[in-house]
């Protein structure tokens, strides 16, 4: 079995993936940006039998992006799984009419330039093994625009663009890219948005391979 590696390591969300993953048999690769917090959930998922390894970068740097990859990759084996969720910063998220031109770099760089990075650097692995999946994770805001989060909305909005795209260039190649919309908080208690809810929705989405978007529970796209 190849790698999985996760852009936004964290105990949510990251966690209960990583473990979902790290179950079917995958090793894990953690990608974050706090050395601290990547030994701490690589200790527990090595609790539970799971091979999992950290890597700490941060997205708004691709050089240690792109390093931290290709270092998984050397370490563990070929990358099979991509999952770019990272958490955007609140700084992100001003109102529209406060949000200038100079706001909105970070959001770009953050949710644009960091997947395409991250994607450039697992492809070629990805290619050689002749499989994969990239799965994409975010907010309700990707598919229907918030006035008061407008970094984030714009930024989602481009990064869902960039994703179709690859899933429409990479399926001939048999490798998947794939989006998952949560449109509320993730929360041990949600019924619909758990991490442990979410995790098997993603595995089961990375299995059955089975169109471009998916919803945590439903929403229309356009108001």
């Amino acid at each position: 079995m190849s790698t999985f590696a996760l852009v936004g390591a964290g105990p949510g969300l990251g966690l209960a993936t990583a473990r979902r993953f790290g179950a079917a048999g995958h090793t894990v690769a953690l990608i974050a940006r706090r050395a601290e917090r990547l030994a701490e959930l690589t200790a527990e998922l090595s609790r539970d039998g799971i091979e999992a390894r950290a890597f700490p970068a941060d997205v708004l740097d691709r050089a240690s992006l792109t390093a931290a990859l290709q270092d998984a990759t050397d370490t563990l084996g070929p990358i099979e799984v991509l999952q770019f969720s990272p958490v955007p910063r609140a700084d992100f998220m001003k109102p529209v009419l406060d949000t200038s031109a100079d706001d909105l770099d970070a959001p770009l760089n953050f949710s644009v330039k960091g997947p395409v990075t991250a994607v450039h650097a697992v492809l070629p692995g990805m290619r050689a093994l002749g499989r994969g999946t990239v799965l994409f994770v975010n907010g309700g805001s990707a598919v229907r625009p918030n006035p008061g989060l407008a970094g984030t909305s714009i930024a989602f909005a481009a990064e869902s663009a960039y994703a179709r795209m690859l899933h429409d260039a990479l399926a001939p190649e048999n490798i998947h890219v794939t989006q998952l919309i949560v449109p509320g908080a993730i929360r041990p208690d949600a019924e619909h948005s758990g991490p442990d809810v979410l995790a098997e929705r993603l595995f089961d989405i990375h299995s059955k391979r089975d169109g471009f978007r998916h919803f945590a529970e439903p929403m229309a796209e356009d108001r």
